[in-house]
């Protein structure tokens, strides 16, 4: 087996996600075969190795094939591998709900398959809840402009990227959007937390007129990834939290990408000090081995459905809902957690990557150089086409994953890079924007 056969295999069989398929049979954006993968490095079929420097999508928290998440899976494969959760229980999705509700200060796990799911159950428990509260009126949702919460027809409500918005819209019942706390946009003489005053006022002012049918609002607390990384003051979500309860509008914070760690605290919305209504969970829950999501609300939201009538139970369901092998990989990640006192590591991790990656930071064409926790992010100043295209291929050259978003370069990486892995990554990184850098003097020219 080598590459080449099978990208050809891949090609004529496999419809790759969020692509334009022609630029892979082209080879404008070859396909990497991947043969395997250990700690932070993924291994085509030909030997060739790449730095995971994004986490595969941000999902990888301890490396792949990690010794003590693969254990628990090869043990709960020999006890139970699947059972619907419909009617049964099993321990791994009891163990994991206990030990969610005790670190989120929520309850009553309700459990998905991937980010998106998690959005479409947190809205429609939302809307669900005022209606059986005899306000079937509230139900519509507010978003925040450039938010990102899934690409189901339900998540692209809430979904502000353009392209998709506008490939769908036929099909979707577009949410409100209200500005951005996005630190980039503050004026002359603001800062960050001037910014976020700004558009909480933005949103106090669209509450005051829209309450009576507003469900939920949904953010991305102190992190708006797919906008190119956007990072916003805390005192966003502590505005936030009171305008909700003031206008009796959930609040649902999606903590998809934001959550186990990422931000440097469990969960970013921690940073601020508050309980939301509804937190959203999965990519890095099961340490990026299986797909798993969850939705944790409040009692009072749990209430609402308890009842007599079949019709006031929340009517949502999934095949795999709390698979016990997803499970038992989520409580293996979360042990890895406690164990290693992971919160307290990554500040030093941190630090040595600030180090290493200086050069990338002090680089005359970057902009907004910003980290927050273990994600870190470079608005770079260029006009290319394609910039994004172009560095990521560059970046793989140098034996690297890293996707820019539009012209925001970004790192995830997994939580266990040590100093090598780390000026690798920050080696690659430099010397891809160096030579898409070049290509850009070469278009001009």
């Amino acid at each position: 087996m080598n590459n080449q056969s099978m990208s050809e295999r891949s090609l004529r069989h496999v419809w790759h996600p969020c692509t334009q398929m022609k630029q892979h049979a082209s080879q404008a954006v070859p396909l990497v075969p991947v043969s395997h993968a250990e700690g932070v490095w993924l291994y085509d079929f030909e030997g060739n190795r790449y730095l995971d420097g994004i986490s595969s999508w941000w999902v990888n928290l301890f490396g792949h094939n990690h010794p003590a998440i693969r254990a628990a899976l090869v043990d709960q494969l020999g006890r139970l591998d699947h059972v619907m959760l419909a009617g049964f229980t099993h321990q791994p999705v009891v163990e994991l709900s206990e030990q969610l509700a005790a670190l989120t200060g929520l309850g009553h796990a309700f459990y998905g398959s991937d980010g998106a799911s998690a959005t479409e159950i947190a809205l429609k428990m939302s809307a669900h809840y005022w209606r059986n509260t005899g306000r079937p009126g509230k139900c519509r949702f507010v978003g925040l402009a450039g938010g990102y919460h899934g690409e189901t027809v339900g998540a692209l409500a809430v979904t502000d990227i353009a392209i998709f918005r506008e490939a769908y819209a036929p099909l979707v019942r577009l949410a409100a959007t209200v500005p951005s706390p996005d630190a980039r946009t503050a004026l002359p003489g603001e800062n960050a937390a001037d910014v976020a005053q700004r558009a909480a006022n933005a949103l106090q002012a669209w509450l005051a007129e829209h309450h009576h049918e507003t469900a939920a609002l949904i953010v991305e607390p102190l992190v708006q990834c797919a906008a190119g990384m956007a990072m916003h003051d805390a005192g966003y979500l502590r505005r936030v939290r009171a305008l909700c309860d003031h206008y009796e509008v959930h609040l649902v914070v999606d903590e998809i990408a934001t959550g186990f760690g990422r931000t440097g605290t469990m969960f970013a919305h921690q940073q601020a000090g508050i309980r939301p209504d509804f937190i959203c969970l999965s990519k890095g829950l099961t340490g990026g081995t299986l797909p798993l999501s969850a939705v944790l609300t409040t009692d009072t939201v749990y209430e609402a459905f308890y009842d007599d009538e079949v019709a006031r139970g929340f009517l949502h369901s999934h095949s795999y809902t709390g698979n016990p092998l997803a499970c038992r990989a989520a409580l293996a990640t979360l042990a890895l957690f406690s164990r290693n006192d992971v919160l307290a590591h990554n500040v030093v991790l941190a630090q040595t990557l600030d180090q290493a990656f200086a050069s990338l930071t002090g680089h005359a064409r970057i902009r907004h150089a910003r980290r927050l926790g273990m994600i870190w992010a470079w608005d770079v100043d260029t006009v290319l086409p394609h910039f994004a295209q172009r560095y990521h291929q560059h970046a793989m050259a140098h034996g690297v994953l890293l996707r820019p978003i539009g012209n925001t370069i970004y790192a995830m990486p997994p939580y266990v890079m040590d100093e090598e892995s780390s000026a690798h990554l920050a080696r690659g990184a430099l010397a891809a924007l160096q030579a898409t850098l070049a290509e850009e003097a070469s278009h001009h020219g």
